[in-house]
């Protein structure tokens, strides 16, 4: 079993975040004005993350509809902003794998609606968190990230609190069995992330 995720010590920067977003009043900040007129602005009081893989078909897509339903079960969708995207450009536009779409739809996740995306430059910005399912992705979203957000790069299998695995391989080259393996895993990391979120809402 794998050891349970510190809150405090593991997103120490999403606390940081919120402190700067609060005013006198305790009122809290939105994003800078240019990032509101290029994005959807992300709800006051809230955190905003962003489930990263390679090409946003298959493990990143799902990952974010297992965390809506969790946060949806929680009642926190309005302080919890979800979505995924990819590293690379070879499915923006593209729905979910239907390998993943299958395994998912068993579980009782719709990823019909989902559609892949590449990672953006605004996104460093709107995001606090982001959840990558590799090394490599962790590697491609580095170089591309500015130093100073660095800090919001994390695998997602961190908050795993049953499966000891670092990663989430990926099953676009395998059969049936490593979606279902993928989910798993996104099911255990997406229950603890949930709970370290929880930790860092402001009430």
């Amino acid at each position: 079993m794998a050891a349970e995720v510190d809150a405090n010590a593991v997103i120490p920067a999403i606390r940081a975040r919120f402190r700067a977003r609060l005013y006198n009043s305790g009122r809290i900040f939105g994003l800078l004005a240019a990032t509101i007129k290029r994005l959807p602005p992300v709800p006051m009081n809230s955190i905003a993350v962003c489930f990263v893989c390679l090409g946003n078909i298959c493990r990143s897509p799902s990952a974010e509809a297992v965390m809506r339903d969790l946060v949806e079960q929680a009642k926190l969708s309005e302080r919890i902003v979800i979505d995924s995207a990819g590293t690379g450009d070879w499915h923006i536009g593209d729905a979910p794998d239907e390998r993943a779409q299958h395994a998912a739809k068993k579980r009782g996740y719709d990823l019909s609606a989902l559609r892949g995306r590449q990672i953006a430059a605004a996104d460093f910005s709107r995001f606090d968190l982001f959840l990558v399912m590799d090394d490599s992705n962790a590697a491609a979203l580095t170089a591309i990230c500015p130093p100073d957000q660095r800090d919001k790069i994390r695998l997602l299998m961190e908050f795993a609190t049953r499966d000891d695995s670092r990663v989430i391989v990926d099953p676009y080259f395998g059969g049936e069995e490593g979606f279902e393996r993928a989910l798993d895993q996104c099911e255990d990391a997406c229950e603890g992330l949930l709970k370290a979120l929880r930790a860092q809402l402001v009430v």
